[in-house]
């Protein structure tokens, strides 16, 4: 694995999209005809319909899985470039000035087409199930993908929700690897895994570095339930591989030795919205600054445990200095 000691600059390219935040029960999600915990692709319509049937508070933040682990790595202190497309509208511009006000560079391009948007349901137990309006997001192209995008990174950071566009995700794979950069890809939800099988395994084989996944996404990959087999499997191809495991922790995969990480804290969630989000935060930024992988895991969970204590994918201050006491 080629050393990131000489760079420290993380590049996330993804969706931009803007995070509605609700809370309901079960029940309705269950009327709503989709699998609890998962992701599912809608119009702008069918978000807005759920939304006139939401009896509480809605809350809206900017959001999207690269942007959100981004957004982190700047607040902790590290070099971060968000790569996106964004609509020329309010919720554009909200997104664009929160990169700006948490210490990230954004290279946005623009579209006619309204800012994406995800309406996250959070029942009880603190799970969320996704819906995605993509947007302008949507209207990224493979000739928006420029190599000045990834200059100076050493790591290239890409959302699995990207594997939906197969021609846009190759692009930036082979744009991000003539860089010189690591991949790390996140592999964002087991249905993104599921109906992309076809391309997956190739594009893990060929470019990824960093390959990382909850237990639900090891499990649609690998086809292995078991911990151990799950992360031995998800390491085949890969320097580096990490398998998160919610309130057990997390391990990570490298050249055949396998880490454990005890989770960090012992509050109960209140939202697990951005969980593994921000652990890539973490988990990156000490990678990019030489720390060993342990401390790197520490890093990540003390993260995602961070956000896990609030509503939406932002850690408050006092969570950050918490974090920031590890380092």
């Amino acid at each position: 694995m080629k050393k990131t000691e000489e760079k420290k600059l993380i590049v996330g390219i993804g969706s931009a999209l803007v995070d509605i935040l609700v809370y309901e029960d079960d029940d309705f999600v269950q009327r709503l005809n989709v699998e609890k915990g998962g992701m599912t692709l809608v119009d702008k319509e069918f978000i807005e319909q759920t939304l006139s049937q939401v009896k509480g508070k809605q809350r809206v933040v900017p959001g999207g899985s690269a942007c959100n682990t981004i957004i982190g790595i700047g607040q902790i202190g590290g070099m971060a470039r968000f790569v996106g497309k964004r609509g020329e509208d309010e919720f554009g511009i909200i997104f664009e000035t929160d990169l700006k006000k948490n210490n990230v560079e954004p290279s946005l391009l623009t579209s006619t087409s309204y800012t994406g948007r995800v309406l996250s349901i959070i029942t009880p137990d603190a799970q969320r199930s996704m819906f995605t309006f993509l947007g302008a997001s949507a209207d990224m192209l493979p000739e928006d993908v420029s190599n000045r995008y990834f200059e100076d990174a050493a790591i290239v950071y890409v959302e699995g929700y990207l594997l939906f566009n197969k021609d846009l995700i190759l692009k930036a794979l082979s744009t991000a690897k003539e860089s010189g950069a690591l991949i790390a890809l996140d592999l964002a939800s087991f249905t993104v895994v599921e109906e992309s099988r076809e391309i997956l395994d190739k594009i893990v084989s060929d470019y990824v570095d960093i390959l990382i996944a909850n237990e639900d996404e090891a499990r649609a990959f690998t086809g292995y339930s078991d911990e151990r087999k799950g992360i031995e499997a998800l390491s085949k191809d890969v320097d580096i591989a990490v398998l998160k495991v919610g309130e057990k922790g997390s391990y990570i995969a490298r050249h055949g030795k396998i880490i454990r990480v005890e989770p960090k804290g012992s509050g109960k969630a209140l939202d697990t919205t951005g969980a593994g989000d921000l652990w890539a935060s973490g988990f990156l930024f000490g990678l990019v600054n030489g720390y060993p992988l342990e401390k790197c895991g520490e890093f990540g969970s003390a993260c995602g445990y961070e956000v896990c204590q609030v509503v939406g994918a932002n850690i408050p201050e006092d969570g950050w200095k918490r974090i920031k006491r590890i380092l």
